[in-house]
């Protein structure tokens, strides 16, 4: 399959590959930084403010000035997209890890204390399943953005899928930039009801409550 694709830029299966390692990564990537800042955030409540504040003046940020000044240092290679739209997808991630953890009930935590959990396995069992549903919610929205931005990597030659759009206007061929749009949209809807059948798998709980509540 190659949809009609220069051979220069690659295979179909090539830009894929390419075009969901840099998104997806990126995700990862945000939220691994974002569950430590959030909880950060939630035990020092005056952290929140400027912490917020600071992920969105990176967010303001156009990504093709970070481009620029990532390349001294990572070169045009993946990496180079990749940090940027981490660092973008923070604005998202943070308020959904912290308003996750705020919707724990205190009752429950302190059940939790009572039972002699520690405050490690309390996290990882208690607070945490149970911020599951909103922290996923936010990497949804992280994660469906990425795979739009990620073809601003076309810019400096790593944008995957979006080497399509600048194909389209090189070689005069509106035909590619509508594959490009088209793909990119299959792509987010495909990975967006991936990360909900995991969060349908993850929350048992939520299955039998609604169940109940019928």
């Amino acid at each position: 399959m190659n949809l009609g694709i220069p051979s220069y830029l690659g295979s179909f299966t090539d830009l894929l590959v390419d075009h969901l390692s840099m998104a997806l990564g990126a995700s990862l990537l945000g939220l691994v930084v974002a569950l430590p800042l959030g909880l950060l955030c939630v035990r020092r409540p005056r952290w929140y403010p400027p912490v917020l504040a600071l992920a969105s003046v990176l967010y303001s940020i156009p990504s093709l000035a970070f481009f620029v000044l990532l390349i001294a240092f990572t070169g045009i290679s993946r990496t180079t997209v990749v940090i940027p739209l981490a660092v973008y997808t923070l604005a998202v991630l943070i308020p959904n890890v912290v308003d996750g953890l705020r919707s724990v009930p205190e009752s429950v935590r302190q059940s939790a204390t009572a039972m002699g959990y520690s405050p490690t396995r309390r996290l990882l069992t208690v607070d945490l399943p149970i911020a599951l549903p909103t922290v996923l919610a936010g990497l949804r929205v992280a994660t469906v953005a990425n795979i739009s931005m990620v073809s601003i990597g076309a810019l400096i030659g790593m944008g995957a899928f979006g080497s399509l759009f600048t194909a389209a206007v090189q070689l005069d061929r509106l035909g590619l930039a509508v594959t490009g749009i088209l793909v990119t949209v299959v792509m987010a809807l495909v990975v967006d009801a991936a990360l909900l059948g995991v969060q349908w798998l993850a929350t048992p709980w939520l299955r039998r409550t609604r169940r109940s509540a019928r």
